[in-house]
């Protein structure tokens, strides 16, 4: 009895139910994911080792290489609009005494909302019967007269915008959590070297939550990957794969074409680069960043 009671297990008795969970929702289902991408396996039937084919294919797919190339331009949009903004705003809510609560909530609101009913709202203001192009045109301009989501040129950026507006408000509250953990004294001491508002955001308030800003570099650099959900929702990676990112083009392989083995191998290599990205910022640790 004394066995079971010892100290050094009982710390295990409350971690053994999440390994367990980790172990069969996580762990196993990727070891299998990494051996069904050495096959050609698709969805029933016999397996049969095919080595690193899939892979080899990969970099002959055109589509596929196409969706990489989304999945870039949505990180690099991810990286600059929605951090400038929220940076930004946060900086300007500091300054905020009265109603900061209600201004928190309202900036965080979107990313609360499920993710189809952001899109759902989307959809309904960008519809050409009854958006908002309906109510420009009355007022003779004739601008949204057809959707974007259904435009090869806009597509993705008209995807993108909706997802930044449910994400940057997320980053808002984080930055403005860092910007509260600040030495007021340093900013006193800027107020009397005559300091604007500008200086103070560029030499103080930046330098000072720099591991903030590091981290959400990092996860934004890592989600903008496996996104999946407001492309599906609202374009399913279309129109003519205009909008067609990994997760997207992983999904049809996957449950569409019954490809398993070459949806496995997208998903190793998208495993791989979430893999190279954390070993970047781990490499940035040990030279002395605060990440």
């Amino acid at each position: 009895m004394k066995i079971f009671l010892n100290k050094s297990l009982i710390a295990w008795y409350f971690i053994l139910p999440v390994l367990f969970i980790h172990l069969f929702v996580i762990a196993i289902p990727s070891i299998s994911s990494l051996a069904l991408s050495l096959t050609d396996f698709r969805g029933m039937g016999k397996l049969n080792y095919i080595g690193f084919e899939n892979f080899i294919e990969l970099f002959d797919d055109r589509y596929f290489i196409k969706a990489v190339y989304h999945n870039v331009i949505w990180t690099i949009a991810f990286l600059t609009i929605p951090v400038f903004v929220a940076l930004v705003c946060a900086y300007l809510l500091t300054g905020i005494k009265r109603g900061q609560l209600f201004f928190r909530l309202a900036f965080f609101f979107p990313y609360m909302l499920a993710s189809v009913v952001n899109c759902q709202i989307w959809k309904y203001l960008f519809s050409p019967i009854y958006g908002i192009g309906t109510v420009l045109s009355g007022f003779g301009l004739d601008l949204f007269t057809t959707s974007p989501f259904t435009t090869k040129e806009y597509s993705l950026f008209a995807v993108a915008f909706v997802d930044g507006w449910h994400f940057w408000g997320f980053l808002v509250v984080i930055y403005l959590t860092g910007m509260y953990q600040v030495d007021s004294s340093l900013y006193e001491a800027a107020d009397i070297e005559g300091a604007s508002k500008y200086q103070k955001f560029r030499y103080i308030t930046l330098p000072m939550i720099r591991p903030v800003l590091v981290f959400t570099i990092m996860i934004i650099t890592i989600w903008s990957i496996p996104v999946f959900d407001y492309v599906f929702i609202l374009t399913k990676g279309g129109p003519a794969y205009s909008s067609e990112v990994i997760g997207t083009y992983m999904y049809s392989q996957a449950f569409e074409r019954f490809n398993v083995g070459y949806s496995s191998a997208i998903g190793t290599m998208m495993f791989f680069y979430v893999l190279i990205i954390v070993g970047l910022f781990g490499i940035l640790r040990r030279l002395g960043w605060e990440v």
